[in-house]
């Protein structure tokens, strides 16, 4: 039988906030899109601008993954106290401090004068992220039915794709025209209204009764991860003795976290809901694809800047078809998983997502626009539909007791695996880039080769969803 979340309510959500009528529901889905909007925008406008960023910090481009890194990484660490901040204090009120502090690391990012800086802002970007995306996420679990779960994530997710659309573009166009720094205050204004619609519209569901912070588990895996993704940034500058020197340590804190979490009635995470099959396969099959794909966003933007010379504004509408793609996808994807289920889907789909990855290994300098811009359209396709399927995967099996520790790691492993996707991709690149190559053709070789390898990692992760059962479906 499988072993309730403690930090979860024990009653419904009709017991601990008002049940919302169909109107509330709705202005629920477009206030958690709206959040997603800020988090994407962000996401995918850093990536555009970040030659523009090395260049004004006076770093090399691929250094620039460390704001990235740091970003996601720190997401992975603070996203296991969102679910005890939630269930003590109130979904509306972390909600509103969440989009606060990330709205106040969005202003510190753009007054960064040096990398360091740029990187202890974007931690604290990721600390107000860490509290919303899984917030708003776990809102709409406890104000949907299962049935509706699957079509009311789409539903939210939907505007918050906007941001992906337009963000390459808007990275492109304030990095030429006015400032990089204005990719960061941009996030301002939004911040500003999604303060005032938590206060109007996000219910309130809290646990009934108030349990203790496990502060031990939380530091044990905090430096864990950090120290992981620490290690391998120290492989990427190949010091090699240092990876050692906190590789191990890092290893062995997370070792007596796994060791204690097992022991405790309260863990940050607990690692008892991985006894539940679709959620284990969820988590892994997460974590093995992101593995994968994670860096190729950023690896493409320094192969059409860098390796290609193209303008950000030009790289920026280069990427803007993956967007859109994933924006148009996500109004079907519901419906092609309830046709094919999960199994089906998430088998053809992550090979097709390993052959596209595959196929970026053609490009060069002679790539016809109009072959790349298709190519990549049809890798957002792919990827909303994997995103889309994976995400939802882990819920299907999940009693409501369990929601807001489902959902807290579940966020968790999507960030550490992109943070460790990112580090990888990056890794592969300054392996095969020649010391010193400051000229486009050594970029375009060694993104070619490591398009070859990510590709091939990620055609063999389809492996992890044989497990899911055939009659699981949304």
């Amino acid at each position: 039988m499988d072993r309730p979340n403690p930090l979860a309510p024990d009653v419904a959500p009709a017991d601990s906030a008002p049940t919302l009528d169909a109107r509330a529901k709705r202005t629920l889905l477009w206030l958690i899109a709206f959040s997603f909007f800020m988090q994407m925008l962000d996401s995918t406008i850093v990536n555009t601008a970040a030659p523009s960023i090395s260049t004004a910090l006076a770093v090399t481009p691929l250094s620039i993954k460390t704001a990235l890194i740091s970003y996601t990484l720190s997401l992975a660490v603070f996203i296991p106290l969102s679910s005890w901040l939630a269930d003590r204090f109130g979904t509306r009120r972390v909600f509103w401090a969440a989009i606060a502090i990330f709205t106040t690391g969005s202003l510190a990012c753009g007054m960064a004068a040096s990398l360091p800086m740029l990187v202890a802002a974007r931690v604290l970007q990721g600390f107000g992220g860490a509290m919303m995306m899984p917030v708003g996420r776990l809102a709409i679990l406890r104000s949907f039915s299962k049935a509706e779960f699957v079509g009311a994530m789409a539903y939210a997710t939907i505007p918050g794709l906007i941001g992906p659309a337009i963000g390459p573009f808007l990275g492109g166009l304030f990095s030429t025209w006015l400032s990089w720094r204005m990719i960061f205050f941009v996030n301002l204004p939004f911040g500003l209204i999604g303060l005032w619609m938590t206060r109007r519209h996000m219910p309130d569901y809290r646990a009934s009764a108030s349990v203790p912070l496990d502060f031990a588990g939380f530091v044990l895996f905090g430096l864990g991860v950090g120290g992981l993704s620490w290690a391998l940034e120290q492989v990427i500058e190949a010091r090699y003795a240092q990876t050692v020197l906190i590789g191990l340590p890092a290893a062995i804190l997370l070792a007596v976290y796994v060791w204690r979490s097992l022991r405790i009635a309260q863990p940050i995470v607990d690692l008892h809901l991985l006894r539940v099959r679709s959620f284990r396969i969820g988590i892994n099959g997460s974590f093995t694809t992101r593995l994968g794909v994670g860096g190729v966003y950023f690896l493409l933007t320094l192969l059409f800047q860098v390796g290609f010379g193209h303008s950000p504004v030009v790289a920026g509408l280069l990427q803007t078809p993956q967007a859109i793609a994933m924006l148009s996808t996500r109004f079907f994807v519901a419906a092609i998983i309830r046709h094919f289920g999960y199994r089906r889907v998430l088998i053809v789909n992550t090979t097709l997502a390993g052959l596209m990855i595959l196929s970026f290994a053609t490009f060069d300098a002679a790539t016809p626009v109009w072959r790349l811009c298709t190519q990549v359209f049809v890798f957002g396709m792919v990827m909303s539909i994997q995103y889309t399927a994976v995400n939802t995967l882990g819920f299907v099996d999940l009693a409501p007791a369990q929601a807001s520790m489902g959902s807290s790691m579940s966020s968790t492993a999507q960030n550490l695996s992109i943070s460790f996707g990112i580090a990888f991709g990056s890794l592969l690149m300054a392996l095969f880039l020649p010391a010193g190559a400051t000229q486009g053709a050594a970029y375009v070789g060694a993104f070619q080769a490591t398009m070859l390898i990510l590709g091939i990692i990620t055609m063999l992760s389809s492996a992890v969803f044989w497990r899911v059962p055939r009659s699981a479906a949304a």
